[in-house]
C-alpha cells in the first residue's frame, strides 16, 4: 500500500463554536462548510488547509462513538484518512501481512470506498482511514 496524501483529519471536541474561537480568528482559518450527520450523531465544520480538510466535530448525542472518544480520551485527534489508490488492494495487502483492522471488505459512501486499520494495534492509538474516492475534494 502506498499512500498518496492525507485526505482529512478530524479532531474530537467538546463545543464546535468554542474551537472556532481558535480556528478562525487566530489561526485565520474560514470554514468551508458546517453541517450536521444525524446517522454519526455529530456536528462538524469543514476547514481546509490546502488540500487537506481539518474536520472539528461535536457530538450531538452522548452515546455516540465520538462522545465515547471524548469520555474515553478527551479533546483531540479523532482519526486521520489517507488516500491510496485501491482500498481493496491496499486491505488484501494489509491482511496479507498480518494486520489487523476493523474492515475485512471497503465501505461505501458517496460513491467512495473506504476502511479502518485497528487503532490500537496497528496504528498506535489513531483511528486510521484509507479510501479512494474524492470525499473530501469538493470545497
Amino acid at each position: 500500500m502506498k499512500v498518496k496524501e492525507i485526505d482529512h483529519i478530524c479532531l474530537a471536541v467538546k463545543s464546535v463554536q468554542e474551537a472556532r474561537k481558535m480556528y478562525e480568528p487566530v489561526l485565520g482559518m474560514e470554514p468551508a462548510s458546517e453541517e450536521g450527520s444525524p446517522e454519526e450523531a455529530i456536528k462538524v465544520i469543514r476547514y481546509y488547509v490546502g488540500t487537506v480538510a481539518v474536520e472539528i466535530m461535536e457530538p450531538t448525542t452522548h452515546d455516540c462513538e465520538v462522545a465515547r472518544f471524548l469520555e474515553k480520551r478527551g479533546e483531540g485527534v479523532f482519526l486521520i484518512s489517507y488516500r491510496v489508490d485501491d482500498v481493496a488492494a491496499a486491505l488484501e495487502e494489509l491482511h496479507k501481512a498480518g494486520h489487523r483492522t476493523i474492515d475485512r471488505r471497503p465501505r461505501s459512501l458517496l460513491g467512495n470506498r473506504y476502511a479502518f486499520i485497528h487503532p490500537p494495534k496497528e496504528m498506535h492509538g489513531v483511528l486510521t482511514e484509507i479510501l479512494d474516492g474524492a470525499y473530501h475534494l469538493e470545497k
